[in-house]
């Protein structure tokens, strides 16, 4: 997503040197700053930053150890709680955007607070990530699942777009892994293994 970004950003730039924070909103949230398209910072989906659909995000260390060691719970319960069962799902039962917009249609204010809240965590993030990169942003990119909520966008966009202009880019991972391979096969870019 920052390649498409900085491509388009850079057509309208003279010069090609971009930065951008990229905040990847799914079931996981990850947030990264990009300087000149290399990743100088990033909160990790899997655990930490904003509460997200099923993850619980950033969690306080002294009420998740008495959590673990209370004798309540197993390890796999735990990480349940944490990873597929938290955020919206632990609030409001659902790990779908689409139902959780119907509901704040329908009047619901549970649902719509909820939303809220997670929308300030992932602002809130998008704020850390300006200032890893001094001020100096050209655009907040925002793509993912989450933006088929115009409620999410708006309540996002209304706190962050100080900091740069915001682009949406919807349903766009096909199209950038396809684009990704192409660079490895084009030898332009060395495939990376992650652990």
């Amino acid at each position: 997503m920052a390649r498409l970004a900085a491509a388009d950003i850079s057509r309208q730039k003279a010069s090609d040197i971009v930065n951008l924070i990229v905040a990847h909103l799914e079931g996981g949230v990850s947030i990264a700053a990009f300087e000149s398209l290399k990743v100088i910072d990033a909160t990790s989906a899997m655990d930490e930053g904003p509460f997200t659909m099923e993850r619980s995000g950033s969690l306080p260390g002294n009420s998740i150890v008495e959590l673990c060691f209370s004798g309540r719970y197993t390890k796999d319960q735990v990480l349940k709680m944490i990873r597929g069962e938290g955020g919206m799902v632990a609030y409001l039962g659902t790990n779908s955007i689409n139902e959780v917009e119907n509901r704040i249609e329908n009047g619901d204010e549970k649902a719509k607070f909820y939303l809220q809240a997670m929308c300030y965590q992932i602002a809130k993030d998008i704020g850390a990530m300006a200032t890893v990169l001094k001020g100096n942003v050209d655009v907040v990119i925002l793509t993912g699942k989450i933006l088929e909520s115009r409620h999410a966008v708006e309540w996002i966009k209304e706190r962050v777009r100080f900091i740069a202009p915001v682009k949406e880019y919807h349903e766009q991972e096909a199209l950038v892994f396809a684009l990704a391979g192409l660079r490895v096969l084009r030898g332009e870019e060395r495939t990376k293994q992650y652990e």
